[in-house]
């Protein structure tokens, strides 16, 4: 019988620790935290100086159970959770829930940056108590962004509409996203001319090519025209050639927000996919602590590096170094994410865990290794009537350095840009002169990546914070990630060649982008809602200062209750101005008259989002709604968008004794015949399509609903169907889960209703059935 129980979070955690500690310990998982505030009410007493209560996760019942089974056996207990402020809090908490299995006994606290068998015995023999200061900095923080969430929640349900949510970081997030958007909608592009030539030389009967730029963009079209027509007949020479060496050093070690911009931009990871993989890479031992603002590396760590880059590609290329963090606000006294071994290159026959670890190897021997050697030449051209006129740039790489570690991956290295052997005094034939018309370029819509890096610079959240707020600003449809298709754009295209000068109009696709963060209508609003009334609280500089004093707390330079005090109460009578002054925020939008009814028309945020109204409020003729275009936004809908809106319902016809209707509803335009609805496909045009077309449809999706039908009784108040997760029971409009095992075609009509006075529906709340 173990005497020693070890308690993690996570099960993957536990397999990967049980194997270095031995027969001695017991080692369980809590599956995260077991204790929080409740979920439906606010759970923080304010008047008793912001006293929290908190409930035990009912989910984890048997969890907990389990915890307490294996404690009250054990003679020693050790708390292992993650070395930070959660994990902190998770230890704190299991004391109180485990309060009479662990009574009289000895408990510690013990935490590792890596899972090996030579840190957990680190841990073991040194273990500390609980930091409570750490623990009230996580529980400021959740308190607080409980007390923003709870207040303002339903202040956006009264002033904008029902079921929306704001949070402290989220909020912020959000804010960013849209400023960005409301940036790239003011912004007009302004074109400049950019002038390149094209020359050939000749040397020991060899011919060469060379291509130069001139140095100087060119506001218009008729100065990048008096240029070109000014080198017409010109000879141009070589006056000058300067050689300088270059550097090119090597990035830090991986922090977690630098991980999830990599992981982004190289492998195409979103950033809850790269904490995903991250994590499990952890919790099997191959990487350290995931979650982690540094960039230091350990001296074992430091000594690892060394000895594999000598293997592998000699003394040579080692340069250690020691890198200082530089982060806004950086908290965590962890190691940079590195793996736990660098001898091992390949460690998961998982493809996509492979990939992840592969940039950790990479970039944690790189850090290690000498920069790139350079040698980077400038030729300066001069014509016959202006010196200087063109430059040709070339590099070469004298000693590869750390890039020698990315020489597998496609692109990734610094290639050579090679001139041809000149000298000063050449003459070079010119074979073609080009001035095309570029264009500035607006600023870059958000990757998820872009981000975090933002949020960083700023100082906004912290790194176990960045994934789930990306995450729930897109849950919440206050931000969608999306691809957007590029535009067709002329410009102009001048070329001297044979001593003539053409034009030319061409044209090139611009504005494509892809997985970029765009602003929803919703989030645009809840956005300009919360900037008028609570700009304070989502002020750039106000939310890294709270950070900042959560930093304080952790540090034990600031009292937890006080923080809360100075920031709830201006904020909470902030909540009660803005009940009483502020008016319903709809966003409402005049595009114009409709050409048929001459009634105003207007985009506004209804019920179930954005939607277009036709008709007044105020008109004694109740107003026509129709729901948004799925493609158009509220910013950018025009009148033309949506006249054709109201041009639904129509009648196609007749099908089966009833009739055939195109309609519009919450969800976009449908089909209707006999009290049922049908889905169009995204080549239907609800306007155009006909009645064969529709009946078509309502064949399909019958045939449809015939495969999922296992039984029918009583007259269709009770079906056995086959559904996306399995086989479910409707009864009356309400489902209902098989019990685990059950095979839904040896039930007949009362086993159908034993089950459904047993179960609970499962998409409606549960009322006692008396």
């Amino acid at each position: 019988m173990a005497k020693k129980l070890v308690i993690v979070e996570s099960p993957a955690k536990a397999k990967t620790i049980v194997k270095y500690l031995g027969k001695d310990f017991d080692v369980k998982a809590s599956m995260g935290h077991i204790r929080d505030l409740p979920k439906k009410n606010i759970g923080v007493d304010v008047e008793k100086n912001f006293q929290p209560h908190y409930v035990t996760d009912p989910r984890k019942k048997a969890v907990i159970q389990q915890l307490k089974n294996s404690a009250a056996k054990a003679d020693e207990i050790y708390l292992a959770s993650d070395h930070d402020r959660e994990g902190e809090a998770i230890a704190w908490h299991l004391t109180h829930v485990l309060k009479k299995e662990i009574k009289d006994k000895p408990v510690h606290r013990i935490v590792f940056h890596e899972i090996t068998k030579s840190a957990l015995q680190e841990a073991v023999n040194n273990p500390r108590e609980i930091d409570m200061k750490l623990v009230e900095a996580q529980q400021a923080r959740r308190i607080l962004d409980r007390l923003v969430g709870f207040e303002l929640s339903p202040l956006l349900w009264r002033k904008i509409k029902p079921a929306l949510s704001a949070g402290r970081v989220q909020s912020v997030a959000v804010r960013l996203i849209v400023e960005r958007e409301k940036e790239i909608k003011a912004f007009e592009a302004k074109s400049w001319y950019r002038v390149q030539a094209w020359f050939t030389l000749e040397d020991d009967g060899q011919s060469y090519e060379l291509k130069a730029e001139s140095p100087v963009k060119f506001a218009t079209e008729a100065e990048a025209r008096a240029l070109l027509e000014e080198c017409i007949g010109t000879t141009f020479t070589i006056s000058n050639i300067a050689k300088k060496p270059g550097y090119k050093n090597p990035s830090p070690p991986f922090t977690t927000s630098t991980l999830q911009q990599e992981a982004s931009r190289r492998i195409g990871f979103s950033v809850s996919r790269t904490m995903r993989i991250a994590q499990k890479l952890y919790e099997a031992g191959h990487i350290t602590y995931m979650r982690t603002d540094s960039v230091h590396l350990s001296k074992l760590a430091l000594n690892m590096a060394k000895d594999v880059i000598t293997e592998r590609f000699g003394e040579n290329y080692i340069k250690t170094r020691q890198y200082a963090t530089k982060s806004k606000g950086a908290q965590e006294a962890h190691e940079a994410i590195r793996p736990t071994d660098m001898h091992n290159k390949v460690v998961s026959s998982d493809i996509t865990e492979q990939r992840l670890y592969d940039l950790i190897w990479k970039r944690t021997l790189a850090s290690q290794m000498k920069p790139a050697t350079l040698e980077r030449t400038t030729v300066v051209i001069d014509s016959t009537q202006r010196p200087a006129m063109l430059t040709a740039k070339g590099e070469v790489i004298v000693f590869d350095g750390f890039l020698k570690i990315y020489a597998d991956r496609k692109g990734a290295a610094i290639s050579d840009t090679l001139l041809p052997p000149i000298a000063v005094g050449d003459i070079l034939n010119l074979q073609k002169m080009e001035a095309d018309e570029r264009f500035t370029q607006p600023p870059a819509r958000y990757t998820e990546a872009s981000l975090v890096k933002k949020l960083e610079e700023l100082g906004i959240g912290r790194p176990s914070t960045y994934a789930p707020t990306i995450s729930t600003i897109q849950k919440r449809d206050y931000v969608e990630k999306k691809d957007k298709d590029g535009i067709q754009r002329k410009f102009t295209l001048l070329r001297l060649e044979e001593n003539h000068v053409r034009h030319h109009e061409k044209t090139e696709t611009v504005g494509a982008e892809k997985s970029k963060l765009f602003p929803t209508d919703i989030g645009g609003l809840v956005n300009d809602f919360l900037t008028k009334y609570f700009d304070d609280v989502l002020d750039y500089n106000f939310t890294a200062l709270v950070e900042k004093e959560f930093d304080d707390i952790a540090d034990g330079n600031m009292e937890w209750h006080q923080m809360l005090k100075e920031f709830y109460t201006p904020f909470h009578k902030k909540i009660e101005d803005t009940q009483q002054e502020a008016k319903k925020f709809k966003g409402e939008k005049l595009l114009g008259n409709d050409p048929v009814t001459g009634k105003p028309v207007f985009v506004k945020i209804g019920r179930f989002g954005p939607m277009v109204q036709l008709g007044a409020t105020k008109e004694d003729e109740k107003p026509r709604f129709a729901s948004l275009p799925p493609n158009k936004t509220m910013e950018d809908c025009t009148l033309e968008d949506v006249v054709d809106l109201f041009k639904l319902p129509r009648t196609l016809g007749q099908f089966e004794g009833h009739d055939v209707i195109v309609s519009s509803g919450r969800f976009g335009p449908y089909i209707k015949c006999n009290k049922s609805n049908y889905s169009l496909q995204k080549t239907d045009d609800p306007f155009t399509i006909e009645l064969d077309t529709a009946i078509k449809r309502i064949r399909e999706k019958r045939e449809a609903d015939k495969q999922k039908v296992i039984a029918v009784f009583e007259d269709g108040d009770i079906q056995l169907l086959n559904g996306l997760y399995g086989p479910y029971m409707v009864v009356k409009g309400e489902n209902y889960r098989l019990p685990k095992g059950t095979d839904p075609t040896t039930l007949d009509l009362a086993a159908c209703k034993k089950i459904a006075a047993e179960t609970k529906p499962s998409n409606k709340r549960w009322r006692k059935k008396k």
